[in-house]
Formats: structure tokens, C-alpha cells, sequence
């Protein structure tokens, strides 16, 4: 159907790239000048008639996610935008693997996954395993994490919650049965937690040992950015 330049073309329509910047055969305008709509337009949707009216992609905040989140809105049906549910706190992505196939997750509940951020990991596992069970079990569950998903997760799978938990981030406080509030439209994550209750969880947080105590890992550990910030190493202060 004319592939990138097709797409770049219909951005160009409304300014949204810019045609003077140089590439290395020239700048863009000139590779878009022999462009021409494409017979079906189903597959390249002209941009006055878009598949959808935003991106597929949101970034949640809120006390859960001071730092933000990142859902594929696109793939999560319209009844769980809007969700509020009890949550099942898991120190790992094996503990809520095992969880899940053991039949103690049910409708309702919002799965947490933690100390899977590029700290904790380290380096951010993708909850592959966790999301296909809950996608092939169909079970009506969010799913929040401070690792990654891939690009073929669906449902209301929120990742890259930041700061992390292995940093102390608010997902670090979460306890069994809190009742956490996802508004996807509006952009907003919620722990339904007093201040002061988080307060006190956080005076008695401690910070679990790491997972890797030598090598490289146990160095890209303690070097890494946070996931908001790309997952970086960082330079060592002096």
C-alpha cells in the first residue's frame, strides 16, 4: 500500500514531520513527491480518517505511577478502561505465573507484578508468561508491572511503572487486597490509600537484597535509570 513513505506522506499532509530535514539521499519532501494514494485506503487510512482518533499507546500517572506508566490502549476493550479492583501482589513474575495457573487469581483483580523494573530485574523481564495465561484463561483481571510487555500483549496490561519497586516507588507499598483505581481515558493510576498509611508502609520498607551480587548484572544494576528515562546506564557520580 506504499509502506513508511505512504504514512509519512499523509503525516506531511498535516505538518506533523518535518519535509525539510535531511536524510541521506536528499531531504524528505523530495522522496514524497512521487507518492499517490494507494487504491485501498483501508490499509493506509487517509489522515482525515484515521483508525482511531489518538495513539495506541498511554501513559498513565498517578500515585501508583508518579513517574508514569504505559498501556497499549488499543488493545484493551472499552469495559476496562475504567477499572477498580482488589490487588493480588506478587514479588516476582514467577510467583504470579504459578499463582495463575493455580486458579487463585479471579475476575476483578488487579495482578501485581514487582521488582521486575531494570533494577530489580535486573533489566525489566518481559511478563510474556503472566499475559497469555490471563489472555487464554480469559480472565476480566488488569495487570500492573514494573517490567515490560511486548508488543503483542492485549488486555489492560500496565508496564513500566515508575519509579520501580527495587527504587522504593510507590508499588514497593502495595499489600494484598489494596484496592487500586485505573482510569485509562483519563490517563490516571490510583492506589486507594490514605497519605499518612503510606507513609508509615514506607518508614518500614526495606529494600530486598539484589538478585545478582556480581558480574555485570549485578553492575547494570546498580548504574541503570529508571524505565521513564530509558533504562540507561548512567555515569557514576564522583
Amino acid at each position: 500500500a506504499g509502506g513508511i513513505t505512504a504514512v509519512m506522506a499523509e503525516l506531511a499532509k498535516q505538518n506533523l514531520i518535518d519535509v525539510t530535514a535531511r536524510t541521506v539521499d536528499g531531504i524528505i519532501a523530495d522522496r514524497l513527491k512521487p507518492v499517490r494514494n494507494q487504491p485501498d485506503r483501508e490499509i493506509i487510512r487517509p489522515i482525515d480518517c484515521p483508525h482511531r482518533p489518538s495513539g495506541g499507546l498511554a501513559v498513565l500517572s498517578g500515585n501508583l505511577a508518579p513517574d508514569g506508566a504505559v498501556v497499549k490502549e488499543s488493545a484493551v476493550e472499552p469495559d476496562m478502561l475504567e477499572f477498580t479492583g482488589p490487588a493480588r501482589v506478587f514479588d516476582g513474575e514467577d510467583d504470579a505465573v504459578a499463582a495463575i495457573g493455580e486458579g487463585r487469581i479471579t475476575d476483578g483483580d488487579v495482578v501485581v507484578i514487582r521488582y521486575e523494573g531494570p533494577r530489580g530485574g535486573p533489566g525489566m523481564r518481559e511478563m510474556l508468561n503472566p499475559t497469555a495465561m490471563i489472555a487464554g484463561l480469559n480472565l476480566r483481571v488488569a495487570l500492573i508491572t514494573d517490567g515490560r510487555f511486548s508488543g503483542a500483549t492485549r488486555g489492560a496490561c500496565i508496564g513500566h511503572v515508575s519509579p520501580e519497586a527495587m527504587a522504593g516507588g510507590p508499588i514497593a507499598l502495595v499489600q494484598e487486597g489494596d484496592k487500586i483505581r485505573i482510569d485509562i481515558r483519563q490517563k490516571s493510576i490510583e492506589l486507594l490509600v490514605d497519605d499518612r498509611e503510606l507513609a508509615g508502609r514506607r518508614q518500614n520498607w526495606q529494600k530486598p537484597p539484589d538478585r545478582v551480587e556480581r558480574g555485570y548484572l549485578a553492575r547494570y544494576a546498580k548504574m541503570v535509570s529508571s524505565a521513564d528515562r530509558g533504562a540507561v546506564l548512567q555515569t557514576p557520580k564522583s
